[in-house]
């Protein structure tokens, strides 16, 4: 005879359902849930944990992290990853295909990480396939071995082993990854406008985040998307634009969804809290790219989040080492651009959101759910539902913390959230009916795996 298993009651005042925020009980049974029922439906066999008043929410989704093993675990790496993530509520995690060594961009890369990510992970995971120069004809193979869909940049990312694309390698490519089906992420960033305002500041002070400011500027990520929808309109695949960091592409997109292209934005927790106003000279711990704005900026992006031309959100979780980020020199020219968030991204974005009206229904859709579809994990994860994976998320709102490095459990303590206070907390994360963190713990195995749906 089989082993029972047994069912599972968790139960909360407020579990966050597609159909709303009410009182209930989710039940578990193995790895997936069983039914999302009433508080008095909980049947009697069942073994039951309450969180009263503290939130539940689906485990989140984050579709843009940079693990950056094999490779460069010295930067990052599946282990410590995944424990951030379990930290911060996330229990899917799709991977980059850039700053890894080989970079994903054929089979045998994507073999590589697979490797790598063997018994290290708290929570699951994916991968993208990279297009890069010349590499059309792995698209279609990496598509069959499993990546999820593509990435690609318009200008350079800072590393030699991931290449930019110009028209021609894009065109090489657009039809392999329409025929696939899956989406194309984009770097939405031309060199044109960036080299010309680079060049004009060859004598600023470097120091001073107003000349990287001007170094970005609106028009390198104005002149790429504008680009992007052409291709879009042209080739019929599914684009996706990743970290808007410019408000004045909003409308832009708004008439591209209007006129039917598939296209789906996403922007980060940094570009939604951070402002260009409060980022000291010297702060290299804000560089990414494109920059943080203006805070007028920020407030356009939130206005595009509520109007739903904004899909969702994502860390674009990019850690270094803490010499790459030259805090003793300060200078925003030779520093990496990243931000490591996934440990936080759930707290500054909750803290942001609830002064401007939004419920936790609001994060649950930002971070979960969209993310899931664009990766095409929809199915089992990103949702409490009957038949999903059983990953959730124990969260109280109203707590506030201070942003300590102890809190950010990735591989080294560098964030610009240092020291400001932000409302949530995540007290524990369940990956398929495990709890992988509990109250700044790691409890159990590394049972993470790879997506397959």
């Amino acid at each position: 005879m089989g082993q029972i298993v047994r069912l599972q009651a968790f139960l909360s005042r407020r579990v966050v359902t597609p159909q709303g925020i009410r009182p209930g009980a989710v039940l578990v049974r193995g790895e997936r849930i069983e039914a999302v029922v009433g508080p008095g439906e909980v049947p009697a066999d069942a073994t039951c944990e309450d969180f009263g008043h503290d939130a539940l929410l689906p485990g989140l989704v984050d579709s843009h992290v940079h693990i950056n093993e094999p490779g460069r675990t010295e930067w990052e790496g599946f282990r410590t990853a995944t424990r951030a993530a379990a930290a911060g509520g996330y229990t899917m995690l799709v991977d980059m295909p850039l700053n890894c060594v080989p970079a994903t961009t054929t089979v045998a890369g994507l073999e590589a990480k697979r490797q790598a990510a063997q018994g290290q992970c708290r929570v699951d995971w994916a991968a993208w396939g990279g297009v890069v120069q010349g590499n059309q004809e792995e698209i279609e193979p990496m598509a069959r071995a499993g990546v999820l869909g593509f990435k690609c940049f318009l200008v350079h990312p800072g590393i030699d082993e991931f290449t930019m694309v110009c028209e021609r390698d894009l065109r090489d490519a657009l039809l392999y990854v329409a025929r696939s089906g899956m989406p194309l992420l984009v770097h939405a960033e031309l060199p044109g406008p960036i080299d010309a305002a680079t060049n004009a500041l060859r004598s600023a002070d470097w120091r001073r985040y107003a000349t990287y400011l001007q170094s970005r500027p609106d028009e390198a990520e104005l002149a790429a998307i504008e680009f992007m929808l052409g291709l879009c309109r042209e080739y019929s695949f599914r684009l996706h634009i990743v970290h808007l960091a410019t408000g004045m592409a909003l409308e832009k997109l708004r008439t591209a969804r209007a006129e039917g292209l598939p296209v789906s934005v996403e922007t980060c927790p940094h570009y939604l809290h951070l402002d260009a106003e409060k980022v000291a000279d010297g702060a290299t711990q804000n560089k990414c790219a494109p920059p943080i704005r203006s805070r007028a900026n920020r407030e356009q992006l939130w206005q595009g989040l509520r109007d739903g031309v904004i899909d969702f959100v994502v860390t674009d979780h990019s850690p270094c080492p803490p010499t790459m980020k030259k805090l003793d020199e300060g200078s925003f020219r030779d520093a990496w651009g990243g931000i490591a968030s996934l440990s936080l991204a759930l707290p500054v974005m909750w803290t942001e959101a609830r002064h401007r009206g939004f419920e936790l229904s609001d994060i649950v859709r930002w971070m979960a759910e969209k993310p899931a579809k664009l990766a095409g994990c929809e199915r089992r994860k990103g949702q409490l539902a009957a038949e999903y994976d059983a990953d959730f998320v124990v969260f109280d709102p109203e707590t506030k913390f201070t942003v300590t490095e102890d809190r950010l459990h990735q591989r080294h303590a560098l964030s610009p959230y240092l020291g400001e206070t932000l409302s949530g907390v995540v007290k524990r994360t369940y990956l398929r009916g495990r709890e992988v963190f509990c109250d700044g713990k790691f409890p159990g195995e590394c049972t993470g795996r790879e997506f397959s749906d």
